[in-house]
């Protein structure tokens, strides 16, 4: 039986017993303590109650009625272990599942902040309690409505395939703003790049624009995956756990050699502090926040901005969007699509009415 553990503590006073209460896969709150006719007495006075002979413990259903008596009977639950011990399951189940560390990371601070907002036992949770988190969510915490899904997947996976909670599935998830990513133009990545002196942060702002490759991805390179013969990047459990391989820049490969020569490496291509861990992403945001000072550029851009750049300007050059598709790792192709509509190719040979108008009266 899968079990989480609630709640463990040593009754004193009048009745001294080790006591522990959990709640099991199929929802229901169990109590398990040492035979004493005291206690049984009372357990008898909670509505719904059943004696379970085999695993020796008692049931009793997950409502707030039944937990509230079970606290006047047993004493308040320590609501700051509870948290501790659910999420510390929510994380091992997750391990097992072998998901990645920023999704354990992003569903843990999510379900964490979720009982923090409600201040109530997982028994005690309904529906109304998650949809006035999401609201606050928006309200109060300005979310985006990528961020605000993440939430949605976080609770839904806690509550509804740990817990197994059947309400948690009447939650409706928000419809994602449909905006178009920003671009960096040719001239604009010119001048970024031009603007950097550090050889190492131009490697690794210029392998990230050259391939495609996400910040994630281009911190967590390491030397033997760079092919130069092949010119090739293999890339390596990039989102969704997939291996995939990029294109490799001469242009970006020659400045990658100077920083090697520099700088040898022997685990990661681009190292941190401390050469056994790789650089942060978080270096990196800062790296480009910086070029891009300097370059002057007044978009509203981040890292990630250089792989839009990267396959809009492939598409404008007439590369097929399936191959790009592929470069870049997407699913599927509506992903992908997006850059048909920030693309100038199509757009720039359109004349506008106004230029017609102004061409007849010039005649």
């Amino acid at each position: 039986m899968e079990v989480t553990h609630i709640y463990h503590r040593k009754l004193t006073a009048e009745i001294m017993c080790d006591v522990t209460i959990e709640k099991n896969s199929d929802g229901r709150i169990t109590v398990k303590f040492h035979y004493n006719e005291n206690l049984i007495s009372m357990v008898k006075t909670i509505p719904g109650y059943r004696w379970h002979p085999g695993e020796r413990h008692w049931s009793f259903p997950s409502d707030t009625v039944t937990s509230d008596k079970i606290k006047e009977i047993f004493g308040e639950y320590d609501i700051s272990r509870k948290q501790s011990d659910e999420l510390d399951d929510l994380r091992s189940e997750m391990m097992a599942r072998e998901y990645s560390k920023s999704t354990i990371k992003s569903y843990s601070m999510f379900n964490r902040r979720f009982l923090d907002h409600t201040g109530k036992s997982t028994v005690d949770i309904t529906n109304d309690d998650i949809r006035d988190y999401l609201v606050h969510l928006v309200d109060e915490c300005n979310l985006s409505i990528s961020s605000l899904n993440v939430a949605v997947s976080a609770l839904k996976f806690y509550y509804g395939e740990i817990l197994n909670q059947k309400f948690i599935y009447d939650t409706k998830r928000p419809k994602k703003d449909k905006r178009l990513p920003v671009v960096l133009s040719v001239e604009e990545i010119h001048r970024l790049f031009s603007s950097l002196e550090n050889v190492k942060h131009k490697a690794i702002l210029m392998l990230t624009y050259s391939a495609g490759l996400r910040v994630s991805e281009v911190v967590k390179l390491k030397p033997e995956d760079i092919d130069t013969e092949r010119k090739m990047i293999h890339v390596r459990s990039a989102k969704g756990r997939k291996d995939r391989y990029t294109i490799l820049s001469n242009t970006a490969l020659d400045t990658l050699n100077i920083y090697m020569s520099a700088h040898p490496t022997e685990r990661w291509l681009f190292p941190g502090q401390k050469k056994n861990v790789h650089i942060t992403t978080r270096t990196v945001q800062k790296v480009f926040k910086k070029g891009i000072t300097k370059a002057g550029i007044q978009k509203k851009v981040s890292v990630h901005s250089l792989r839009h750049s990267f396959a809009t300007h492939l598409l404008e050059s007439g590369t097929d969007l399936r191959y790009i598709q592929e470069i870049l790792g997407h699913k599927s192709s509506k992903t992908t699509e997006i850059y048909t509509h920030v693309s100038n190719s199509r757009i720039s040979k359109i004349i506008s009415p106004l230029d017609t108008i102004s061409d007849m009266e010039e005649k």
